[in-house]
């Protein structure tokens, strides 16, 4: 009589559910790294600028562009390993020291006279990597803890949360302008607003690792008996969808650097206009998320035909930008370009985490290398690219989703959930009989 401890190893990975208090700091997690990148990136100069006194502002907006680099490449070196290492040593433990990493590579740009510019590199660097503790770990925590039927719904929330992070760091550094001079006008003394960043920052983060210590799932969830995909098919998936989410950031990376250029190439665009075009793909971007969070699409329709129509919005998108003659079909353009992206990134991740569990960690490791590698090389292109041809260069850099979409069509096995062998429960409605039918 084995068949009930069996059912009850089927239940197991359920019972191991996260419950709505863990997925909201862990989505909170994901909110503070990125609040933390998008708040710390406009205070490089004036770290840079004091230590450099002697050279010129070009000297400084070169350091501002290596220093980014090396925060990249930090997540592109981290993101991987430590999402090799969480499947092997455990989410929680990877997640903590991701988000101890991460305060502690922030304290020292509190006094960046005593690290010099060597101490920021190093500092940027480290944060970089420490942050890839948590791009991948987060999702693959979720993904292993959640069934597949919420598991999209879910997959949209931190997405939105990474978004809304991205949004809310600028307001932080005006929000410590503020806090400054509301301390200054109280006689608690001068504080620097960059110096009060940093402190929001770093306590955001120490923050996140109280309330994940607290609410961690202590025990991981047991693996399904159907999680039997081989490995080299589990691997060759994976590949596909780093390769699609590696050629969609690099087209995302070289359209938004192409709206900033747009500023230099079209009089007629003002700064404000060129602020109003990211704050729109912001907000569709995240309109999208609240799309697939609120419809559950990603549960009902085939993650291929929805990557399919996000990389036709988006050529569609960059068509226009190629050829728009007026303000008013960039702002179409930027709409239909955000809209597109914003299906395909969300579905590449919900993808993944159909991955087989003892692998999951290092499917997501490598996604989020390959959004680095892509958003890095699509930066550089594009910076060749508009200088050369102009506006045309949204042309070409729609090349890289047409071929994607020729993939997506010539290739469906790539892109399914179920490939090759069935993830069903194999359990027979009335298996005792059969298996011992000398029993009465």
């Amino acid at each position: 009589m084995t068949n009930p401890p069996r059912l009850e190893q089927q239940r197991s990975p359920m019972a191991a559910g996260l419950g709505a208090w863990q997925l909201a700091w862990l989505a909170a997690a994901v909110f503070v790294v990125s609040a933390g990148y998008g708040a710390l990136m406009p205070l490089l100069p004036a770290w840079l600028t004091p230590l450099m006194a002697a050279d010129g502002q070009a000297e400084v907006a070169r350091h501002v562009g290596l220093l980014s680099g090396l925060y990249a490449a930090g997540v592109l070196i981290g993101a991987p390993l430590w999402g090799l290492v969480s499947d092997r040593g455990g989410r929680g433990r990877i997640l903590m020291a991701g988000l101890v990493g991460y305060v502690a590579s922030l304290l020292p740009l509190l006094r960046p006279d005593w690290i010099g510019l060597a101490g920021i590199y190093a500092s940027r660097g480290a944060t970089g990597f420490f942050v890839a503790a948590v791009v991948p770990v987060v999702p693959a925590l979720v993904a292993e803890h959640t069934p597949q039927d919420q598991r999209a719904r879910r997959f949209a929330w931190l997405g939105a949360m990474s978004l809304l992070g991205f949004l809310f760091g600028p307001g932080l550094n005006a929000g410590a302008a503020q806090v400054s001079a509301a301390l200054a006008s109280a006689g608690a003394g001068a504080f620097d607003p960059t110096d009060l960043v940093i402190v929001m920052s770093a306590a955001l983060g120490a923050l996140m690792m109280l309330g994940l210590a607290a609410t961690l799932p202590r025990v991981a969830p047991a693996a399904p008996e159907d999680d039997t995909l081989p490995a080299s098919a589990d691997r060759k998936r994976a590949l596909a969808l780093w390769g699609l989410n590696g050629a969609v950031m690099f087209v995302l990376a070289g359209f938004e650097l192409g709206i900033v250029l747009q500023g230099q190439q079209h009089p007629t665009l003002s700064s404000r206009e060129i602020s109003l075009m990211f704050a729109e793909c912001s907000l569709v971007m995240l309109g999208v998320n609240a799309l697939l969070f609120f419809t559950g699409l990603l549960e009902r329709a085939a993650g291929r035909g929805v990557m399919a129509a996000g990389l036709v919005l988006a050529i569609a998108g960059l068509a226009m930008l190629a050829q728009h003659r007026s303000d008013a079909w960039m702002y179409v353009g930027v709409s239909f370009t955000a809209a597109g992206t914003g299906l395909v990134l969300p579905t590449i991740s919900y993808l993944a985490a159909g991955a087989s569990r003892r692998r999951l960690g290092a499917t997501m490791g490598g996604l989020a290398a390959a959004a680095g590698f892509g958003q890095t090389l699509g930066s550089a292109a594009a910076g060749w690219l508009f200088g050369a041809v102009a506006q045309l260069s949204f042309a070409w850099l729609a090349l890289p989703l047409l071929a994607t979409l020729g993939t997506l069509i010539v290739r469906p096995a790539w892109w399914s959930p179920e490939d090759p062998l069935p993830r069903s429960p194999r359990v027979p409605s009335d298996p005792l009989p059969q298996r011992h039918p000398q029993e009465p």
